[in-house]
């Protein structure tokens, strides 16, 4: 029996600059998660949501945490038929360094085919064409082919801990359904839709390196006192082979599971070119760990990178300081079946090793996340599959991604029902950088991607 959509089509064309300029306002909102000065624009946009859930014809809720609220909304309208459990998140990155914007990064500003903002395609852009495709659906028919739920979380960019908190308590009640739909990743590239079967896991870490009770002079004082400065840089270097891109924590790699051939050859025929990825960053050359290929090292091999470095003095021109402390923010992707406290374990304990004398250090984990694997096969990853061939005209690719979901890991465990990774991004989106965006053609492919996505369903 085909499956037809083009009422609702139809009405995404004519609605579609409505769905733009909710979208700019819902960019507005500056939801920084983890900045406690934000935390009134955080709740501000998780009400945001719900007015949207609301407006959508969706019944809602406001799920208190012990964090920033979930908002939940739910249809259960179509008996006998699918349930689909939609989920995204509604805070965003920090913006720094803001000087690097070429607009205010909360006012959404059109370039063309591109909407710049911060959260346009991590997440709000991507998870708000979800919304739209069922609010399009609802408004026209007045009922849905399947039955849908949705929740969206604040707390995606510094840890997750309220919702993870919540499916793991709730077990599969209220949160019961038959897959998991997630568009939070990037398609591999444009016009090529994607369904990813992998997400890497992470562990984040934070080294304080202590000296002396106060800044120095540096002639006075230097040469007799150990600079904890100096003394991070060169706990630092112990962290990796420079030549090899071998990371040297003792243990990193006992449990690392190999790529199976069949995914190397696979990644191998994709159409990517290292001299157009280098082109495309502004690189001169790659690095990384010796014997995989650019994507096998961003999708499957873990990795292990300082993301925030900072000691001393900071500002224009010169102070002669010998700092009183030095701090390194640290991240390792991980991969199947590495687990993250024992990552986190291996790190301190190497951390305090290598550390030279003179200085105290201190590590504290922050967050940790599960690698990921999906079973991307059964009726409704097939209708996920044949939705992005309707809109895009290809079928799509399976491949894998080196960031995190870390709810992902959790569904997959409580929910044990396929997740559905179909992302409407692009590589080039600039997520978590300066002049973010999001593609205005893709939010709009997008929303008609999940509606092929639920029509194909309910004849599933």
């Amino acid at each position: 029996m085909a499956v037809e959509s083009s009422d609702v089509l139809a009405r995404i064309e004519r609605d579609k600059s409505t769905y733009l300029e909710e979208l700019k306002d819902y960019l507005r909102i500056p939801s920084v998660s983890t900045d406690p000065a934000y935390e009134k624009e955080v709740l501000r946009c998780a009400g945001y949501v719900i007015q949207q859930m609301d407006s959508a014809g969706l019944t809602t809720e406001l799920i208190e945490t012990e964090g920033y609220p979930l908002a939940y909304g739910e249809w259960l309208g179509a008996p006998d038929k699918p349930t689909l459990l939609f989920y995204g998140h509604y805070d965003v990155q920090p913006v720094d360094p803001i000087e690097l914007w070429r607009h205010d990064p909360f006012e959404p500003t059109e370039e063309g085919d591109e909407l710049v903002a911060r959260g346009a395609t991590d997440d709000k852009g991507q998870s708000f064409a979800q919304l739209k495709a069922v609010a399009a659906v609802l408004a026209e028919r007045g009922r849905l082919p399947v039955n849908v739920k949705f929740i969206v979380e604040g707390e995606e960019e510094s840890g997750g801990e309220a919702i993870e908190a919540f499916v793991r308590a709730d077990g599969g009640g209220r949160l019961a359904c038959e897959a998991v739909v997630v568009s939070d990743s990037s398609m591999f590239g444009p016009g090529q839709p994607s369904l990813l079967y992998g997400l890497k896991g992470l562990q984040y870490m934070e080294i304080k390196v202590v000296g002396p009770n106060r800044d120095l002079h540096s002639g006075t004082f230097g040469g007799a006192v150990a600079n904890p400065a100096n003394a991070l840089a060169h706990i630092i270097a112990q962290l990796r082979d420079s030549e090899t891109g071998k990371i040297l924590i003792p243990g990193f790699y006992d449990k690392v599971r190999p790529l199976e051939d069949w995914e190397r050859e696979g990644w191998a025929a994709l159409p990517h070119d290292d001299v157009e990825y280098m082109a495309e960053l502004g690189l001169s050359e790659l690095s990384g760990e010796q014997g995989y290929t650019t994507l096998e090292r961003a999708w499957a091999r873990p990795t292990c990178d300082v993301n925030g470095l900072w000691s001393g003095y900071q500002g224009a021109g010169a102070k002669t300081v010998l700092p009183a402390e030095a701090s390194a923010k640290v991240s390792m992707r991980l991969v199947p079946d590495q687990e993250p406290e024992e990552i986190a374990r291996l790190f301190s304990d190497f951390v305090q090793a290598v550390a030279p004398p003179g200085v105290t250090v201190e590590v504290e984990a922050i967050h940790g996340a599960g690698p990921v694997l999906v079973e991307i096969d059964g009726p409704l990853a097939e209708a996920a599959m044949a939705a992005q061939e309707d809109v895009w005209g290809k079928l799509p690719v399976k491949i894998r991604e080196g960031g995190s979901i870390p709810i992902v890991g959790t569904f997959a465990e409580v929910l044990e029902v396929p997740i559905l990774l179909v992302g409407m991004g692009l590589p080039d989106d600039r997520l978590h950088s300066p002049n973010e965006k999001f593609n205005i053609s893709h939010f709009y492919n997008g929303i008609r991607t999940i509606v092929r996505l639920l029509d194909r369903a309910g004849q599933a």
